[in-house]
């Protein structure tokens, strides 16, 4: 199992990024797909999840209406596009197979890093 993040970078407020995850070594269709961040001196923070078919999907209070999870199937890849973007997004973000759909994780990404700043 691997799961490849790109699309960082750093971006001033109010700005966007896409983020992917390239997923390999499993049939992706099969878990639901979760994004996760740990922002510097923070603990892990759930931003959303995407069901198998991308159906259902479900979003941290702090980032709902801003961010939109989605996913392709036929490609593997799991996406985050991400809107009007704050200083407390800074983050490292984390794709993740969510076993259960309830934050049971069990393959997680490298991160890839996301900094807002003006």
């Amino acid at each position: 199992v691997q799961l490849v993040e790109s699309g960082g970078g750093m971006v001033q407020p109010g700005g966007s990024l896409r983020l992917s995850c390239a997923a390999s070594g499993f049939t992706f269709s099969s878990y639901d797909m979760s994004w996760v961040r740990q922002a510097p001196g923070k603990g892990p923070e759930w931003v959303s999840i995407i069901t198998t078919g991308g159906d259902n999907s479900y979003y941290a209070d702090s980032v709902k209406g801003r961010f939109t999870i989605s996913r392709d199937n036929a490609k593997n890849t799991l996406y985050l596009q991400m809107n009007s973007l704050k200083p407390e997004d800074t983050a490292l973000y984390y794709c993740a197979r969510d076993l259960t759909g309830w934050g049971e994780y069990d393959y997680w990404g490298q991160g890839t890093q996301v900094t807002v700043s003006s």
